[in-house]
C-alpha cells in the first residue's frame, strides 16, 4: 500500500508536454498510479469502461466514418481524437490527453530534459493561455506574462486545437525560432514575440545571502528534486548565520505535492496545517506538519504567474508559520491532477483532475488567487509590450507602439517628456541620441533596428537586480521584521 503523504506524489499543474514540467512548458508529474491505495487515492475508483449501449454508439460512429468518408481514414487517430473529446467536454484546462508522441515527451521532460520556450499553458475555452513563464527561459527573457493567449506559431493559428497539438507546435528544436502572435489584456491589438527556442534550466533553487544576514531562496518549479535542493541551501544559510528569510516563487507554476508539504513543514510548526485536498464526494484529507517552526522572520515574494504549488506554500506559510506574503496576486490553481500512463497500454496518457486543494483555513483559492499582505507591483517598464517591427515611427505619428517605445526610452534615461503615444519632437530628439548612442543611424525614425536595440537595452536594465523593485522591497520586509524582532526582545 502506498503511504498517504508519498503516494503518488499528485501533481499540482498542468503539464504541458512542450516546454518541462506541466507539459514541458512546465512543472513534474507524478508517478503513475492505479487507483489502489490509501487516503484520496482510495477514492480514484475502477471501473469497467463504457455501458453496452455507449460501446455500440461509438463503434458505429467509427463505423460509419469508415465505411462513408470520401478519405481513408487512421483509426487510432478516431480513437485519439474521442478520447480528447471527452477530456475537451470536462470543461477543464488542466485535465487532457496526451497520445504516443505527445506522452514520450511529456516523460521526457520528467526525466529533466527538454528544449522549448520554457512557458506552462493550459487550454481555456479552445484558446493556448499561458500559465507562467519558467523563470530565466526564452519566454520569461522574451517578455511573455502569465494570462497571455498564444493566438499563432509561425503564421499557423492555436484557436480551437486540441491542447496536445498546440504545444507540438509550440516546440521545436534548439535553436529554431517560435514566432509567437499575443493576446493580452490591456492591449489593443496582438503582440509578436519573436522567441529562440533553447535547453531550458533545470535547476529549480538557488539560493544567496544578503546584506544583514538576510537569506534569499528561489524556487522555479516544485520538481521531484526541489525539495532535497531547498533542505541543502536552507541548511548553507542558516549555517551562516542566517537571520530573516525571503523565499521567491515568482513564475513559479507549481509541481508535485508532496514536494511542497515537506518544504512548508520545515517553517510550519508540528500539528498545524499545510494544505487539506478535498475529492468530489467532499472528503478531506487534511496534511498537518511533523515540522517545528523558525525563530526567524520569513516572507514569500510572489506575483501573477505563481499558481498551484506555489501558492500552496505561500498559503501555508501564511495561515500557519506566520510569513508575510509580499507582491501581486497570485494565479489561482487550486486543483490537483495525477496521470495515467500504464492502462491505455500503447504509450498514451491520461491527466485528470481528481481534487481541489484548500489552504489551512479552508480556503479554496481556484481561479480567485491569493492576495499579498503587502502589494508592491515593478515598474510599468517591466512589463511594456515589444514594438511592430514591420512598421516604422516617426515625428507626428501616435500609436500604442510608440507609447511602448517612449515608456521604454524613459525607462533606459532618454527622457522623451511624455508617454501617450504622440511623437512629438522630444520624443524625436530622445530616439536619435539613443540612435546616436547605438551607432544606429540617427534620423530619429523608429525602424526594426532600432526597436530591436531598444528592446534589447530594456531588457539588460530588467535583468540588472538593483532593478527589482519586489525584491529590492522584500529584502527590505526582512530586514524590517529582524529589527522589530530585535526590539521585541
Amino acid at each position: 500500500m502506498l503511504k498517504k503523504r508519498t503516494a503518488l506524489l499528485l501533481v499540482i499543474a498542468a503539464m504541458l508536454c512542450g516546454g518541462l514540467l506541466t507539459m514541458a512548458l512546465t512543472q513534474l508529474p507524478a508517478p503513475t498510479q492505479t487507483g489502489d491505495g490509501e487516503g484520496l487515492l482510495a477514492s480514484i475508483a475502477n471501473r469497467n469502461g463504457l455501458e453496452q449501449s455507449e460501446a455500440k454508439k461509438l463503434g458505429t460512429a467509427i463505423d460509419l466514418i469508415e465505411s462513408n468518408y470520401y478519405k481513408d481514414i487512421d483509426r487510432n487517430k478516431l480513437i485519439d481524437g474521442a478520447i480528447n473529446g471527452m477530456m475537451e467536454a470536462l470543461g477543464d484546462p488542466y485535465s487532457n490527453y496526451m497520445g504516443k508522441e505527445t506522452a514520450a515527451q511529456f516523460e521526457e521532460s520528467i526525466e529533466g530534459s527538454f528544449t522549448g520556450i520554457g512557458a506552462e499553458v493550459s487550454s481555456v475555452d479552445g484558446s493556448v493561455v499561458v500559465v507562467s513563464p519558467i523563470k530565466g527561459s526564452p519566454a520569461d527573457k522574451a517578455g511573455i506574462r502569465a494570462k497571455d493567449t498564444i493566438l499563432s506559431v509561425n503564421g499557423e493559428s492555436l484557436q480551437g486545437l486540441e491542447l496536445n497539438a498546440a504545444v507540438n507546435k509550440i516546440r521545436g528544436p534548439k535553436g529554431s525560432k517560435a514566432v509567437l502572435q499575443i493576446k493580452r489584456a490591456g492591449s489593443e491589438q496582438p503582440i509578436e514575440y519573436v522567441i529562440v527556442r533553447d535547453d531550458v534550466d533545470l535547476e529549480t533553487v538557488s539560493a544567496r545571502m544578503e546584506k544583514g544576514g538576510i537569506g534569499v531562496i528561489e524556487i522555479s518549479q516544485f520538481s521531484l528534486n526541489t525539495g532535497k535542493r531547498f533542505e541543502e541551501e536552507l541548511k548553507k544559510l542558516e549555517s551562516q548565520d542566517m537571520k530573516g528569510l525571503l523565499i521567491d516563487v515568482r513564475n513559479n507554476p507549481g509541481g508535485v505535492l508532496s514536494v511542497v508539504i515537506d518544504i512548508a513543514e520545515q517553517f510550519v510548526p508540528k500539528g498545524k496545517l499545510i494544505v487539506q485536498v478535498e475529492d468530489k464526494n467532499k472528503k478531506r484529507e487534511k496534511h498537518p506538519s511533523n515540522g517545528t517552526a523558525k525563530s526567524y522572520p520569513i516572507t514569500v515574494l510572489m506575483n501573477k504567474g505563481s499558481a498551484s504549488a506555489s501558492e500552496i506554500l505561500a498559503g501555508a506559510l501564511q495561515q500557519s508559520a506566520g510569513a508575510t506574503l509580499m507582491g501581486e496576486h497570485s494565479f489561482g490553481k487550486g486543483t490537483v491532477q495525477t496521470s495515467f500512463d500504464k492502462q491505455f497500454g500503447d504509450g498514451s496518457l491520461l491527466k485528470v483532475t481528481i481534487a481541489k486543494w484548500l489552504t489551512p483555513n479552508g480556503t479554496w483559492i481556484h481561479e480567485k488567487g491569493i492576495e499579498p499582505d503587502i502589494k508592491v507591483l515593478q515598474p510599468e517598464y517591466f512589463s511594456v509590450a515589444p514594438i511592430d517591427k514591420k512598421k516604422t515611427y516617426a515625428y507626428d505619428t501616435n500609436s500604442t507602439d510608440v507609447k511602448n517605445a517612449q515608456i521604454m526610452l524613459e525607462a533606459i534615461g532618454y527622457k522623451p517628456g511624455r508617454s501617450d503615444g504622440y511623437f512629438d519632437r522630444n520624443t524625436e530628439k530622445a530616439v536619435k541620441s539613443f540612435q546616436s548612442k547605438h551607432k544606429l543611424k540617427a534620423d530619429g525614425i523608429i525602424n526594426s533596428a532600432t526597436a530591436e536595440a531598444l528592446e534589447g537595452a530594456l531588457i539588460e536594465k530588467i535583468q540588472d537586480p538593483k532593478e527589482d523593485n519586489q525584491m529590492n522591497r522584500g529584502i527590505a520586509e526582512v530586514r524590517k521584521e529582524i529589527a522589530a524582532q530585535v526590539s521585541n526582545k
